[in-house]
């Protein structure tokens, strides 16, 4: 189901728990509300729908795929750069990696371990930072 985004800055300034099993609707609203989005938005997290859970989705070309429990294992090729977030208005500086390692939790809630660079690096980076409450 499409879900409203939440833009109360005191809401995701929050920590974001790790999911389970019980969890797994939260994953298709969040994807749901990718797709209503994709004009204007690459990636969700989830508290971004108003769930404190640690999942995102991440739209790359076609595919949007979800991640539960995410966790950056390798990160190379600093950069800096500069973001836009569908909850807060217009953009903010931030740090980046042009190429990461991600240990997750596929929506079966089985383990898996990716390679990501680019843009869909960046994307990932972005929507895992919501888990710590910082804002973008």
């Amino acid at each position: 189901m499409v879900k409203q985004i939440v833009r109360d800055p005191m809401f995701l300034q929050q920590k974001s728990e790790p999911a389970t099993e019980a969890d797994k609707q939260v994953i298709v609203d969040l994807m749901d509300t990718l797709k209503a989005n994709q004009d204007r938005c690459v990636g969700m997290a989830a508290n971004m729908i108003g769930v404190k859970k640690q999942i995102i989705v991440v739209a790359a070309g076609p595919f949007i795929f979800p991640m539960i429990n995410p966790v950056i294992t390798k990160k190379t090729g600093k950069y800096e750069t500069e973001e836009s977030c569908l909850s807060l208005e217009g953009a903010r500086p931030c740090t980046r990696y042009k190429e990461i390692e991600v240990d997750y939790l596929d929506q079966e809630f089985k383990k898996q371990h990716g390679k990501y660079s680019g843009f869909t690096a960046q994307i990932i980076q972005h929507e895992i930072q919501h888990f710590s409450g910082e804002l973008i």
